[in-house]
């Protein structure tokens, strides 16, 4: 029997590429045995929408667009009691996720992908009662992505987050919290924090550890405490930069499951896009929960 698949694109997504290169995306799914069900979202959380309300019946959801639009399609097949396999075709600004899986940067070749690849059962975190596949963060410049417009990302690309993320610099706050993992307690004030699975964040790429592994089940774990002069900052960021730098002011580890406490409400980013406000934060990661559509390749170890 022909298989079907329905494919979720996000027309506006990456300076709109996906207008040019749609027929041929679609040509090569047909090519290859689907029938598809194209649809375009019009709005934040269509995705999530289409895939819980439409999946039944299909073999396969495609979808292309940026980190968000894999997020919500993410999303929307947790909440699905049969777990379809996920192709990707990146068209946003960063997609750091889509690199991590040598997922290709050309939109056809994503294509052949996504037609011709192998299913790679991928690591998914939950985030009290949503769900992220690569990053959940708090604190400096994790509002920048969904705050900046998307006609800006467009045209500006990355220089478009270095800008308002420069302009935010005087009102950099630290966060009083304690965090619980791993059978220890680590408590202060930090600027920043980000629970990981991916090679790259914000399309700076070794940024979140080494030996990363996105299938082990285990998330790699960034804090920052709120450094006490501007030398401990200049020293945060070569430790980020350069791995060989080290800072007491960064803590690094793995873990399966943290819990993140503070007495006024934090807010966090859930791959890039507003996350809500949260005095309590369970993160737990869900080993090997969705199949992801990669090159038939093995995925290289960093």
């Amino acid at each position: 029997m022909q298989q079907k698949m329905l494919f979720i694109y996000n027309p506006r997504a990456g300076k709109a590429q996906i207008r040019s290169n749609l027929l041929d995306i679609i040509d090569t799914f047909v090519k290859a045995g689907y029938e598809v069900t194209a649809y375009p979202t019009q709005a934040a959380g269509d995705a999530v929408k289409a895939v819980k309300e439409r999946h039944a019946g299909y073999d396969i959801v495609a979808c292309s667009g940026g980190d968000g639009t894999l997020d919500e399609v993410v999303r929307g097949m947790m909440l699905c009691e049969e777990k379809l396999p996920i192709g990707y075709i990146p068209a946003g600004s960063t997609n750091d996720f889509a690199n991590s899986l040598k997922i290709p940067k050309s939109m056809t070749k994503a294509a052949d992908v996504v037609v011709e690849g192998r299913d790679y059962p991928c690591d998914i975190g939950v985030f009290n009662q949503d769900s992220f596949i690569y990053v959940a963060a708090f604190g400096i410049f994790t509002d920048v992505s969904y705050e900046t417009k998307q006609d800006i990302k467009n045209v500006l690309g990355h220089a478009a987050y270095l800008l308002e993320g420069v302009r935010r610099l005087p009102s950099v706050r630290a966060y009083p919290l304690k965090i619980t993992c791993n059978e220890q307690v680590i408590e202060g004030e930090f600027l920043y924090g980000m629970v990981t699975n991916s090679y790259s964040v914000g399309g700076f790429r070794g940024i979140t550890g080494q030996d990363v592994q996105l299938d082990d089940g285990l998330f790699e774990v960034t804090l920052i405490r709120k450094p006490s002069n501007p030398l401990d900052l200049n020293n945060i960021i070569l430790a980020l930069v350069d791995k060989r730098v080290k800072s007491e002011h960064i803590h690094t580890f793995k873990t399966s499951r943290l819990v993140v406490e503070s007495e006024t409400p934090i807010s966090w980013t859930l791959d890039g896009e507003f996350g809500g406000e949260h005095c309590k934060s369970v993160i737990e990661n869900r080993q090997k929960a969705l199949c992801i559509r990669v090159p038939a390749e093995e995925i290289q170890v960093i």
